[in-house]
């Protein structure tokens, strides 16, 4: 992408180049949180209100909300073109937009020794460090989810405001003008809400630039293959492994919120277990409290299986189950594992 700055483009110079002469920024996120849509607004925000190249494009698999999504943006001086469309493997800047990706996938594969990562989170910069396992660089941290919730917009908002304030050379009023341009028209009761987020993600981040002590290796960034090829397919391309997720975490996919179980409230009427998709509720023989009969008793959520849908909390009439912030909650307390899980 190329195109003349809206006004005073001037002369932009790159903090850090690789040897391409690009500076590349990677975002991590799941399906509903934007990284689509902030890598094309930062793009557009480089290109034509700072006068530089720009490409920005993503990678997903089945486009729906909660599944791992990668957004990828490559800037570069006007005089380079930018002819390279493959995966960013090294980036200078790599955003995290969910804390719980850290623990199901690879997000921090090749960041470079000088790096800087962002993550989504309450923790500060030296518990992120120590939950990312982060060898050497900065760390960024800013409670994205929060902001969002208060301010009324998304996470990507506040997240492209703390990715501006990393790179030091991104203009913030030329992405707060791609923002307009992206959702003034269709949505304009969202914009004081959007720039809010964008201008506390900017303000908030809290940075620490740690040495490389030898606390933690680095982590080189690998393709991920497909298990089964031409070599060892099945014959007749038969996979008879029976599909389910018993030994998958669905943590990832949650957006923020989870339903929290009231014990005291629960009459175990099941009508929660009927509209769960991903049994995550754990039941149990034994002897109803409030009746003195035997039954089936509701023991609680198993939350390695839960993807926040929050149709219990819907469905549920008596208030037993409730939406609620999982930054609030420390989930390893409150969780009930199934037996064949425990």
């Amino acid at each position: 992408m190329a195109g003349k700055a809206r006004s005073g483009g001037g002369k932009v110079r790159l903090p850090k180049k690789n040897k391409f002469g690009f500076y590349e920024i990677r975002m991590e996120s799941i399906g509903g949180l934007g990284a689509n849509v902030a890598g094309k607004i930062l793009a557009e925000a480089v290109v034509f209100g700072m006068g530089l190249n720009a490409s920005a494009f993503s990678s997903y698999g089945s486009e729906k909300k909660g599944t791992p999504v990668k957004a990828f943006v490559r800037i570069a001086s006007p005089r380079t073109k930018i002819r390279i469309n493959s995966p960013i493997e090294e980036p200078h800047v790599l955003a995290i937009f969910h804390e719980s990706m850290v623990k199901t996938l690879p997000v921090t594969a090749g960041l470079p020794p000088d790096g800087t990562v962002i993550l989504n989170t309450k923790k500060s910069p030296d518990e992120a460090r120590d939950y990312m396992k982060i060898a050497s660089g900065t760390v960024g941290t800013i409670d994205a989810t929060d902001i969002a919730i208060e301010t009324k917009s998304r996470v990507n908002m506040v997240m492209l405001g703390a990715i501006v304030r990393a790179s030091g050379f991104i203009n913030l009023d030329a992405v707060k003008e791609s923002v307009r341009e992206a959702f003034e028209a269709k949505y304009p009761a969202a914009m004081p809400g959007n720039l809010k987020a964008l201008e506390r993600g900017f303000n908030e981040v809290q940075f620490k630039t740690f040495k490389d002590d030898g606390k933690y290796e680095p982590v080189p960034f690998e393709r991920t293959l497909p298990q089964l090829g031409y070599e060892n397919a099945p014959i007749g391309g038969t996979i008879y492994t029976v599909g389910n997720t018993a030994l998958k975490d669905m943590s990832a996919s949650r957006t923020g919120f989870i339903p929290v179980f009231i014990k005291d409230k629960c009459v175990r009427c099941g009508e929660c277990d009927i509209y769960c998709p991903d049994y995550c509720f754990v039941w149990e023989k034994g002897i109803d409290p409030k009746t003195g009969k035997e039954g089936m008793i509701l023991l609680g959520i198993d939350y390695q299986y839960c993807k926040g849908c929050l149709r219990c909390t819907k469905a549920c009439r008596f208030g037993a189950l409730v939406p609620g912030k999982e930054s609030d909650y420390n989930i390893d307390e409150i969780i009930v594992k199934h037996k064949f899980a425990r």
